[in-house]
């Protein structure tokens, strides 16, 4: 912006100041009118009045326009600098105070933002990995067999099927808007559905599934619930070699307990981290350390609770608290 351009925008913010000068000067004017005062020393004062208004117009303009072109230059840099003009005002206090806290809420926000990116971005890696592993035993299976056997085939789509369903469900509990809907559940109702869904890998991993009716109705989200059920009985037939999983339940509480592998006792409490696979993890090669963090947080947000108790060799307890707080039913 050019000075004149300045100087235009400074009488125009100073409008009101030279407004107050007029008026000033229009009853210094009268007063002289009226008790015909002898003009040399009229002449003289306003002169002198002029000369210093003449001063003061320039020096705060000089004034001004420094300003102006200190604000100019370090708008580009706003947000890593602190060179902000020296305060010359309340008001000029007050709105650098205001920039202060603006640049404070800008730091945060994009702390979050890029915590978030690298979070997804993790979780992408971690996703990839594990999608490529049945992918590639698809393609395995297809190339060095004339007749590949339709059992496997179908067993590495069910975990590309449950793995999409995993990002799928990542990224809506990320997201800021939800389509949480809380209803009455018969819970026997739900298991059934996450069992019917792995009952063809149940009979070729021949594992019985044990299913005691609990009868019991509860204030959930039925969709977000099926998904937790589906992932601990993926877990738990992914565990158990031979045997059996049992679920059972009573007073709103779901218990799966199966005969598999078992836990570390040093790894139990941190199974509900990202990432964090444990011994199991290691020596199976494929767990993405997904699967009960997800569990959790979906728990949580459906103001539900989850435990994990495991003893080595002797298997796993997921207990599920489904009691609700504080849920409308819809």
């Amino acid at each position: 912006m050019s000075k004149f351009h300045v100087f235009k925008r400074y009488c125009k913010e100073r409008m009101p100041i030279g407004l107050l000068i007029g008026v000033v000067a229009a009853i210094y004017i009268g007063v002289y009118f009226v008790y015909n005062v002898n003009i040399e020393p009229f002449i003289y004062a306003t002169y002198l009045v002029f000369l210093v208004l003449f001063l003061y117009i320039c020096f705060d303009f000089y004034h001004y326009y420094k300003k102006h072109e200190q604000l100019h230059r370090i708008k580009a840099t706003i947000l890593y600098s602190n060179d902000l003009p020296k305060q010359s005002s309340l008001i000029d206090s007050d709105y650098q105070a205001l920039i202060a806290t603006l640049k404070k809420i800008n730091y945060e926000s994009d702390g979050v933002s890029k915590q978030q990116f690298q979070e997804m971005e993790d979780y992408f890696t971690l996703w990839v990995h594990q999608i490529k592993l049945p992918i590639a035993a698809m393609k395995l299976l297809i190339e060095t067999e004339e007749t590949p056997d339709r059992k496997l085939l179908k067993s590495e789509l069910l975990k590309i099927n449950q793995y999409s369903d995993m990002v799928l469900a990542y990224l809506r509990m990320k997201s800021t808007d939800t389509d949480y809907v809380f209803k009455t559940c018969e819970l026997d109702e739900l298991v059934r559905q996450a069992i019917r869904k792995f009952s063809f890998e149940f009979i070729r991993k021949k594992i019985r599934i044990d299913f005691d009716e609990t009868r019991e109705k509860v204030l959930t989200d039925e969709k977000w619930l099926v998904f937790v059920l589906e992932q601990l009985l993926s877990n738990a037939m992914k565990y158990t070699k031979q045997g059996s999983i049992h679920i059972y339940g009573q007073d709103s509480t779901l218990y799966i307990e199966d005969s598999g592998i078992g836990i570390d006792p040093s790894d139990l409490p941190r199974v509900f981290e990202k990432g964090f696979t444990g011994l199991n993890g290691r020596n199976d090669k494929q767990a993405s350390g997904l699967g009960l963090y997800l569990c959790k947080s979906i728990m949580n947000k459906l103001s539900h609770d989850m435990e994990i108790q495991s003893q080595i060799n002797k298997g796993t307890k997921v207990i599920l608290h489904l009691e609700h707080k504080d849920l409308r039913v819809e």
